[in-house]
């Protein structure tokens, strides 16, 4: 099966008076057709990065993509110029951002919001484009659409502009859908609920959803394909149910070691020490190794490759550098 998305070394840096971050640090993963690949990590790990970065959404000059390529369905968005990624932006490629209560304008009627890229990329008439507006909102599962397309962002709760913000990141029929934290700032219940309306809408549009989140709970329920990033770096992937089951990276252990289970009762949650380290002060060396109860003396002064460590699941880990790499 051809890929829809390919990512080959993608580094991401943005300058500082005080030097480079290297946000995303060459990493490279795969997303196939009609597949839910989650990107999982602590804050500051390059999640959100990455999706920016696919997006075209990286500003200069104190960013840029310093090196790799994005190829959708072939072409490399790299190479396009901004016209070109604009038509893709919001039509073939969509994104659900993080915030929707800062995400949408406070100045503009969700129906101006929810018409403007079935008017730009569908090439909808003003009446046609409301009329499919109408349609989306009862889609993603809202009463009163009338009164909802009249609306302003402030007079919506934060469930109902996320419903907003999915409705417009699916209304042209993308065939790869981004959603940053989907389900950030909102209650169990609207959690819930988001996560089977993208369930459902993946399914009937057999579109590609890449879902970044550090909810475990979410990737278990969602995920195909899983990868673990840590400080700009992918530290491990794999299918989920061999990543949950068999965790091979110490940090992929301590995330799944934080969350919580039912019916097990446990003195005090677990928590892995430390945090992730400031990306102005990384050395050559794992990145995790001052976190690492399991640190070899080679951890601080080499960094490991990304390599094979079993059956469709890849870790960066001094551990595994005598592991068999399986065909």
């Amino acid at each position: 099966m051809n890929n829809l998305l390919s990512i080959e070394h993608l580094s991401t840096h943005f300058y500082t008076e005080e030097g480079t971050v290297k946000a995303v640090d060459d990493i490279s993963f795969r997303v196939k057709p009609g597949e839910t690949v989650c990107i999982v990590g602590e804050s500051g790990c390059g999640k959100s990065i990455t999706a920016m970065s696919i997006m075209g959404l990286i500003q200069s000059p104190g960013g840029k993509v310093a090196g790799g390529s994005i190829r959708f369905e072939g072409t490399d968005l790299l190479e396009l110029g901004r016209n070109e990624m604009r038509t893709i932006r919001g039509h073939d490629i969509s994104m659900i951002f993080q915030e929707p209560m800062s995400s949408l304008n406070p100045v503009l009627t969700i129906g101006e919001q929810l018409c403007e890229p079935l008017m730009e990329h569908l090439k909808l008439g003003r009446k046609e484009a409301r009329k499919r507006a109408l349609e989306l909102i009862e889609q993603v599962g809202m009463s009163r659409p009338e009164q909802i397309l009249k609306s302003y962002p402030h007079e919506l709760s934060g469930g109902m502009l996320q419903r907003i913000m999915i409705a417009i990141a699916v209304s042209c029929g993308p065939k790869l859908l981004i959603a940053d934290e989907p389900t950030t700032a909102l209650d169990v219940t609207i959690q819930a609920q988001i996560l089977d309306m993208l369930r459902e809408l993946k399914a009937r549009s057999h579109m590609s959803l890449m879902l970044i989140t550090h909810d475990l709970g979410v990737v278990a329920e969602m995920a195909d394909y899983v990868i673990v990033m840590y400080a700009g770096k992918i530290v491990e992937e794999g299918e989920v149910v061999q990543l949950f089951n068999h965790p091979q990276h110490p940090y992929t252990q301590g995330l799944l070691k934080s969350k919580p289970v039912l019916n097990q009762r446990q003195k005090e949650l677990y928590s892995i020490p430390g945090q992730v380290p400031n990306p102005l002060e990384l050395t050559a060396s794992c990145y995790f190794h001052d976190r690492c109860a399991q640190c070899m003396d080679i951890c601080r002064v080499k960094e490991p490759a990304l390599k094979e460590v079993s059956a469709q699941q890849k870790a960066a880990c001094w551990l595994y550098e005598e592991a068999v790499v399986h065909g």
